[in-house]
């Protein structure tokens, strides 16, 4: 069995924040009415998906735990909620603004 490939259509395609202390309220209030139950048919917002407490959570799948500098996307099409470490947006092969 091979492994897949997978990648975005165009650089920049998703919304993001910086998660850390110093976010928003009304960024984190984006990301977390862009995150939707992909289970339900007509995809609503998953209420509680993202807050300032630190806890993300995917839908039908669990919590996972951002740190300082992790990025926090969404797909604005689908609602599909994305953590990409710090680490990997600022060596990997990402394109981001900040």
């Amino acid at each position: 069995m091979a492994l897949a490939t997978i990648g975005t259509n165009a650089n920049n395609s998703l919304s993001a924040i910086v998660y850390g202390a110093g976010d928003a309220d009304a960024d984190v209030a984006s990301v977390a009415l862009g995150i939707l139950d992909d289970q339900n048919v007509t995809h609503p917002v998953y209420p509680g998906a993202f807050s300032k407490q630190g806890l993300l959570y995917i839908p039908n799948r669990g919590y996972l735990k951002p740190l300082p500098g992790d990025y926090i996307a969404f797909d604005a099409a689908t609602g599909w909620p994305i953590l990409i470490s710090a680490r990997a947006a600022a060596s990997g092969p990402y394109t981001h603004n900040p």
